[in-house]
């Protein structure tokens, strides 16, 4: 059976890249691990929450590669120093979740409250261009 893919049809061009980023997002993983929700909160704007109960603001980073939107949280060990736990049911393990975003999608703010974390993302709308291109006479 052979692949079909969005390169392979002729009226798709330049939608290689779409291709690359379905399958990096195919291979994101599926860790449920902080749980989170995506909600449209606007007409172009988007939340990403991260449920992210116990991490404090210097334990999580947020960064943006390209169109790549990583949340990452990390404990220190400082902050469990000296504590015994007699059970431990809060999880407070090291977590990482990527997000790739459109074109045009570019992150707003960001805040911590309540424990969880709201990332804004906001879509700037494209002005509608119309060109002419002009046709040259073979000579």
């Amino acid at each position: 059976m052979t692949k079909l893919t969005f390169t392979a049809h002729p009226f798709l061009l330049g939608f290689d890249q779409l291709e690359r980023l379905v399958e990096r997002t195919a291979k994101s993983g599926s860790e449920g691990f902080p749980p989170f929700n995506i909600e449209q909160s606007a007409e172009n704007g988007f939340r990403i929450t991260l449920a992210v109960a116990g991490f404090r603001q210097d334990d999580l980073t947020i960064t943006l590669e390209g169109r790549q939107l990583t949340i990452a949280g990390r404990q220190s060990d400082e902050a469990e120093a000296g504590r015994v736990f007699l059970h431990r049911g809060i999880a407070g393990r090291a977590f990482q979740r990527n997000f790739v975003l459109a074109d045009g999608v570019e992150v707003k703010s960001a805040r911590l409250e309540n424990g969880l974390l709201h990332v804004d993302l906001v879509r700037a709308m494209p002005e509608n261009v119309v060109q002419t291109i002009r046709i040259a006479t073979a000579e």
